[in-house]
């Protein structure tokens, strides 16, 4: 089956990119309890396994079903294109009790025994109690699962959202949307989301679609959200494959010689481009020696470098590839 989205000229015009720190944490979430999409995080799952054990996950896996329809409400696209998680779960506080209700309503009936259940019953009795404890546990997973880590992993979707913006000046819309998701289609101005579990189709409008790469969605890629939520297509973000890999120990021993160890782990580490902070946590060195590593690599011609939002984005060049790719 396939989700549809409709556009008119208007639309195209109104089509941006955005992050997301609280659809992460709701997707890192899912992830916990789905062995199948737990291959790329093994590092990362070790590496929280003991907060994960001290958090009720319950209540929100029950409104997590496979393939179906998860609550818009508790994970909406951003307003902004760099929304902070204080952002947005301020905004799922703030949600109508009624809408939520009617949310929850539509996930829990996904599976008649997760909505017959005495948990669902109680989230659907009290809604306003329900929007309180789901937010709070969205900011508890936050604050142990994915802060610690949100500086890679925005590192990652920025250079995801830096390639795809490039992309997009050079190929057009309808070639890049089959370059972010194979389960992604375009004719007669309409988005196609194929592999999804049910049928389902929505005129944009004129409120244009939010485009939003996600670490913990792979394999997925996700459509939708309904009236009053913007439209969004969430889709696997490049470069997971090396996400929790630490690069320091496959540098080129040639190419240390030459370039001083420091230098040139900082620059086999630029597989994607990435920002000073991330690259210091990756690589465990100190975020100053880092920034006069980068200083000295740009200078030399290696890498070259871009503000992305709050940070600076240094990126390989043809030659810094050339010789990071040395044996």
């Amino acid at each position: 089956m396939s989700f549809q989205l409709h556009f008119d000229e208007s639309d195209l015009l109104r089509c941006r990119f955005a992050l997301s720190p609280l659809f992460e944490t709701q997707a890192a979430v899912r992830v916990l309890a789905r062995p199948a999409q737990q291959g790329y995080h093994l590092p990362w799952l070790r590496s929280i396994r003991d907060a994960a054990a001290g958090l009720e996950l319950g209540p929100l896996w029950l409104l997590m079903p496979d393939g179906g329809h998860c609550p818009d409400f508790f994970s909406p696209p951003p307003m902004g294109p760099l929304a902070s998680f204080d952002e947005e779960i301020a905004a799922v506080r703030s949600v109508d009790p009624e809408l939520a209700r009617q949310d929850i309503a539509a996930s829990l009936d996904q599976r008649p025994q997760a909505r017959d259940s005495a948990a669902g019953r109680a989230l659907l009795a009290d809604p306003a109690r329900a929007v309180r404890e789901l937010a709070d546990l969205l900011e508890r997973a936050w604050r142990l699962l994915i802060e610690p880590h949100w500086p890679r992993l925005r590192a990652l979707l920025e250079a995801d959202v830096a390639y795809h913006s490039r992309r997009l000046a050079a190929v057009g819309f309808e070639r890049l949307l089959g370059e972010l998701s194979p389960r992604l289609s375009w004719s007669d101005s309409t988005l196609t989301v194929s592999g999804t579990r049910s049928a389902h189709s929505r005129v944009l409008s004129g409120r244009g679609l939010v485009l939003m790469p996600s670490v913990f969605v792979w394999p997925d890629t996700v459509g939708g959200f309904e009236d009053p939520w913007l439209p969004a297509v969430i889709y696997p973000a490049r470069g997971i494959g090396g996400l929790w890999t630490e690069p320091g120990a496959s540098t080129p021993q040639a190419l240390a010689r030459l370039l001083g160890r420091g230098r040139a782990e900082v620059l086999c580490a630029l597989d994607e481009p990435a920002g000073p902070t991330v690259l210091a946590h990756r690589l465990g060195l100190a975020p100053s020696s880092v920034s006069e590593h980068l200083s000295v690599l740009r200078a030399a011609g290696l890498l070259t470098s871009r503000r992305y939002g709050h940070q600076v984005l240094y990126e390989r060049t043809p030659l810094g590839i050339a010789l990071a790719a040395q044996e």
